[in-house]
């Protein structure tokens, strides 16, 4: 098995030139992506003089969103700036490994917002829960914005989990087959 180990290329620059500007050009993309997402979903809350006030610290799936995308966008940062300066990072393992995880948080935390919305536009009418989107529509406008910032960082990480899926496993050779010499004397 051959490693970059042998041939003296270093794991941060193993790949296509274009594949790294992409590579950092998501990361960078995740930053503001992330912090749109912050701030729109801790600034959002609307008052009703009927139903009262709806804030996001009400309700958990939304908090869950906001720290998953200050640790998606904090890594964002590091994971951008490590790309550049190779003393940092060297490991392609690690962005995988990384990557993978930061993905799937966000597969969560958007899945948790997704009900959110889903149940504030529809309703639950087995448990007799109304929409609440009629009443509180700045409230959901916002959440919905916010949501689909989320779903575009979302979709950055995606594409980063498989650029370094590429980055980590292309240090490899493939397997070679057994030649028809070594499969004769096996049968």
């Amino acid at each position: 098995m051959r490693t970059n180990l042998d041939t003296n290329e270093p794991d941060s620059i193993s790949y296509l030139p274009m594949l790294k500007f992409l590579d950092c050009s998501l990361r960078v993309s995740v930053i503001p992506l992330s912090a749109a997402t912050i701030w729109l979903t801790v600034t959002n809350q609307q008052d009703n003089t009927t139903y009262g006030k709806v804030e996001f610290s009400n309700l958990m799936g939304l908090k869950y969103m906001v720290y998953i995308s200050a640790i998606c966008g904090g890594y964002a940062f590091i994971a951008a700036i490590s790309l550049w300066v190779r003393c940092l990072v060297k490991k392609a393992w690690l962005f995988f490994v990384t990557d993978q995880l930061v993905a799937y948080f966000m597969v969560t935390s958007a899945a948790a917002v997704l009900e959110i919305l889903y149940l504030a536009y529809n309703g639950d009418k087995e448990i007799t829960w109304s929409e609440a989107c009629s009443s509180y529509g700045k409230f959901c406008n916002k959440m919905k914005l916010a949501f689909v910032f989320h779903a575009l960082a979302l979709f950055c990480f995606i594409v980063l989990a498989v650029i370094s899926a590429y980055r980590a496993f292309s240090m490899f050779e493939p397997p070679s087959l057994p030649s028809k010499e070594v499969e004769e004397e096996r049968a």
